[in-house]
């Protein structure tokens, strides 16, 4: 039987390597591109036959859509209307990748560090570059709160940056770990029931209970990525 951890080893589907650089198509890029089919799929079949009263697919695309929009809203206002296209992506392409990761003998390529960090340092990367544009060198200032005393610069200014750029780590590894342990704990559940066969009526009810929970966590965990990135654009935005 294999052993927990197997579910997440990558494995190359296509050997690529261009100039010793390995580029190989794996397991976990399949799973990326038939997540943003889906999301694609979902949006474009939902939406192609728009009507005053929705039907399920339209009622649904339009919830998730109204759901976003509200949370882009609250957290970072009007000025953050421009960016609901990116934001919408990303809560449906984490939410996608959380949710397929469910199917049996799938890929959860969200319980990779890897690929959670390149989101993360493209959010990160985004926010501070929408951060100067819009205030110059006074974006500065997120590093030394206004009204703060001079005297506890020193202080302040280290805690400040270090939690500044501590941000994709920590949006990454929050996602990473969650999807990891959620997948861990059904796997060995599930080999017990296996193992033990009829008896197995107990971790049969464990395993059911988890797996609901994980899909409740699968849509929370890509609630709070978005919504944490929501929050970087608002003080990128309005500072703090």
């Amino acid at each position: 039987m294999a052993g927990p951890l197997e579910q997440f080893k990558i494995e190359p589907l296509v050997d690529l390597s261009v100039a010793g650089v390995d580029i190989s198509f794996t397991n976990s890029a399949l799973w990326m591109v038939i997540a943003a089919v889906f999301e694609t799929g979902f949006m474009t079949l939902s939406m192609r036959r728009g009507s005053l009263v929705p039907g399920r697919w339209q009622g649904s695309a339009e919830v998730m859509y109204e759901f976003v929009a509200n949370m882009l809203k609250d957290n970072v206002g009007s000025e953050g209307r421009k960016y609901f296209p990116f934001i919408f992506t990303l809560f449906m392409f984490v939410l996608f990748g959380n949710l397929l990761g469910m199917i049996p003998h799938s890929f959860t390529f969200t319980s990779h560090f890897a690929v959670n960090f390149a989101l993360a340092l493209v959010i990160f990367i985004g926010v501070t570059i929408i951060g100067f544009v819009r205030h110059g060198t006074h974006y500065f200032r997120m590093f030394f709160p206004e009204g703060a005393p001079i005297a506890t610069a020193l202080i302040l200014i280290p805690i400040e940056i270090i939690s500044y750029f501590s941000r994709p780590f920590s949006l990454a590894m929050r996602l990473f770990a969650n999807m990891t342990v959620g997948h861990i704990m059904l796997k060995v559940v599930g080999g017990f029931v296996g193992l033990i066969g009829i008896l197995g009526v107990l971790p049969f009810a464990l395993l059911t209970g988890i797996t609901v929970l994980e899909f409740g966590i699968a849509a929370l965990q890509a609630y709070v990525f978005t919504i944490l990135t929501c929050i970087y654009l608002h003080d990128a935005i309005h500072m703090h």
